[in-house]
């Protein structure tokens, strides 16, 4: 017999959210996907993949919650020493009402869709994207280290090649 899943349905869950002052509405670049916003932030919710799961929640992000820019749920950049908002046209800067904006949203979308809370995005807002200036073009640069037992292999053969 199937286990009855604790959490309602996806259709469920949207009126849920409707009830609580958030807008909803279809989202046409995205299948299935439901654009979810309330002062200014929003995020698409899609149905979950395993919907035969009872632990599941019944919604899923498609899109992270971000700050609404023209119609397009902006995502958060960190550079490590400023956070940015950036879409498809823009990159601005983030301000602290924006971020807490964006964190109460989540904090609450995650709560009525029963979603899984996590303790570091409690603390805070957390970005969709980490470009630390400082490390760019690093990573292309850093060949693989050489082991220590290659290069004592290599010294063995050169001193019996010698001899």
């Amino acid at each position: 017999m199937k286990k009855k899943s604790p959490h309602p349905n996806f259709d469920q869950t949207l009126e849920l959210l409707r009830a609580h002052s958030f807008q909803v509405s279809q989202l046409a670049g995205a299948a299935g996907g439901t654009l979810v916003s309330k002062h200014g932030v929003g995020a698409v919710l899609v149905p979950p993949r395993r919907a035969e799961d009872p632990e599941d929640a019944p919604a899923a992000y498609a899109v992270r919650p971000g700050l609404l820019v023209k119609g397009e749920v902006a995502r958060l950049l960190d550079r490590g020493y400023q956070k940015f908002i950036k879409t498809s046209q823009y990159e601005l800067p983030a301000t602290a009402s924006q971020l807490q904006a964006i964190h109460a949203f989540s904090e609450e979308l995650t709560q009525l869709i029963g979603a899984i809370s996590l303790y570091n995005e409690s603390l805070g807002t957390t970005s969709d994207v980490y470009r630390y200036d400082r490390l760019m073009g690093r990573e292309a640069a850093d060949a693989a280290p050489a082991q220590p037992w290659d290069q004592l292999s290599d010294q063995l053969s050169e001193l019996t090649d010698g001899h």
